[in-house]
């Protein structure tokens, strides 16, 4: 007796269809899973046992083999709970096999029968899609993340029992609808409004011109001027997440396992802000199995490095790829995967160890040689790639009072979000046709080339800029792509001289020694 059931898994966050094969013979009972299953999988095998005595089904007396079809990809996790155990009812004859061509199933199983949630659904949906099954059926808590798709019917079942009842048709499982409209309408995020930040007008036009054009953030000055304020505040001026953008990143938290409180769309732009702690696979993805890292749950957020200079070194120079290319590649000895990591920059320091050199103190008692060595922990080609060097200075006492009248909104942040908003628009509009491309900040030089060819009286003073600053290559480019996000902010066709001196001045640290 032989069943076949439709089922998926992902590697990184592509999905691969698996067709698990149960059969059923002769001979000493025994239970066998065969398919590069690894260690979860294998003790799938007590569990579908459990659950299958629990809620009232035999385990057929018989040698049973269950084959992982890919036989030659490895398969983790305990989201093939549920797809064996119906293959074993299929099999001996215990549910019905007439829905099970057009039908896939994905769930860990409680020893009670119960379904638990699994992580990967969003991505594994719209496979079952792209492979043309009519109907997925998943755990309660997933069902939400896997109604996002069109095209699919999805089921929520609670246990093995309303799985098989459905299948026989006895009970049927209603379809779970998503309310995609409704959904992007939800602002959970706490009202951190950037009107909170007393004084600080430069950095908060540092944080405007950054938004809409996605260019990477660096905030330096003494401990308690505003840096971390300003950043906790950047996500409040981006755009609204589009419903393509949300999917994109419901997608990456799906597979780290981040949506199994019964959540489904994320509707809100990502912040993640990771400790200076962390390691170079908690930043850039690894584990077993492979996860993904703090950059790639960014997409399309906000990446704050806190006391950049205290990161480990190797930590910060894993950064310089992503950055460039807007995708993270990991290549392990069982598999080799490709996360997403198109993400906003945002990174805090002082500028030495006690944190007040230059801030017009006789505080800081740091040798220049203390002070070289500590802005070297962060290496000259990072700060390459980081297009907005912004320095933070002490805040006057008078900005600190909170006298300011209540009416005055110019830097409130559902303000400065609509500047933001229509200079994105443009944006849009720009590159429209253009993959990979949303903003000013992911041009490549062939683009630069296209919207970014600045006149004879704006050459002459970038020009100028590169040979005194000694500017690199890349910083050139990246004070192109600076300005033409100013020009777009300023409702301009070109870049002028205004837009080239602004974005000029963002390159502070680059005339640094090193």
């Amino acid at each position: 007796m032989l069943a076949h059931v439709h089922t998926a898994a992902v590697v990184g966050i592509e999905p691969f269809p698996i067709r698990v094969d149960v059969h059923l013979c002769s001979g000493l009972p025994s239970f066998t899973v065969v398919g590069l299953a690894n260690g979860a999988v294998r003790e799938g095998r007590e569990r579908v046992t459990a659950a299958l005595r629990s809620t009232g089904f035999d385990l057929p007396n018989r040698r049973i083999t269950v084959n992982l079809a890919p036989a030659d990809v490895p398969k983790d996790g305990t989201a093939l709970d549920l797809p064996i155990a119906i293959g074993l009812l299929a099999a001996g004859g215990q549910a019905s096999a007439a829905d099970l061509e057009r039908t896939a199933f994905l769930g860990e199983l409680g020893l009670d029968g119960s379904l638990r949630p699994v992580s990967g659904v969003l991505p594994i949906a719209a496979r079952c899609r792209e492979a043309g099954l009519a109907q997925l059926i998943v755990p309660p808590e997933n069902a939400g993340e896997a109604a996002l798709v069109t095209g699919l019917r999805v089921l929520a079942a609670a246990d093995l029992r309303a799985v098989v009842a459905h299948l026989d048709g006895s009970q049927l499982i209603p379809p779970t609808v998503a309310v995609t409209a409704a959904l992007l309408e939800r602002n959970a995020r706490d009202a951190l409004d950037l009107r909170d930040v007393r004084g600080q007008a430069a950095a908060k036009r540092a944080l405007e011109v950054a938004a809409p054009g996605a260019h990477n953030l660096l905030l330096v000055g003494p401990p308690g001027t505003g840096k971390t304020m300003l950043a906790r505040r950047l996500p409040g001026i981006l755009p609204p997440l589009s419903f393509d953008e949300a999917l994109e990143v419901t997608r990456v938290h799906s597979v780290a396992g981040h949506l199994r409180g019964g959540g489904g769309l994320v509707t809100e732009r990502p912040f993640r802000s990771p400790h200076h702690t962390v390691s170079d696979g908690g930043l850039i993805g690894g584990g077993t199995p492979v996860r993904p890292g703090e950059i790639s749950l960014a997409r399309h957020g906000v990446l704050f490095l806190d006391e950049l200079a205290e990161y480990r070194r190797n930590v910060l120079e894993v950064l310089r790829q992503p950055l460039e290319e807007g995708v993270v590649r990991l290549s392990r000895a069982r598999a080799a995967v490709r996360y997403p990591a198109r993400f906003l920059l945002v990174a805090a320091m002082n500028p030495c160890p006690c944190g007040y050199w230059g801030d017009g103190s006789d505080r800081c008692l740091c040798d220049p040689g203390v002070v070289l060595r500590y802005q070297g922990r962060v290496s000259g080609p990072l700060l390459d790639r980081i297009d907005i060097h912004m320095q933070v200075p002490a805040v006057p006492f008078e900005s600190l009072r909170g006298d300011e009248p209540e009416g005055r909104s110019e830097d409130a942040s559902d303000v400065v979000r609509r500047r933001v908003s229509e200079a994105r628009a443009v944006q849009h509009e720009r590159f429209s046709g253009l993959p990979g491309v949303y903003a000013n900040g992911h041009m490549r030089p062939a683009d630069l080339r296209r919207w970014c060819r600045p006149a004879p009286r704006v050459h002459s003073l970038l020009q100028r800029a590169v040979e005194r600053g000694g500017l690199s290559a890349r910083a050139y480019h990246r004070i192109l792509k600076v300005a033409r996000t100013i020009a777009d902010l300023d409702g301009a066709a070109d870049i002028r001289q205004r837009h080239a001196a602004e974005a000029v001045h963002y390159r502070s640290l680059d005339r640094l020694p090193r």
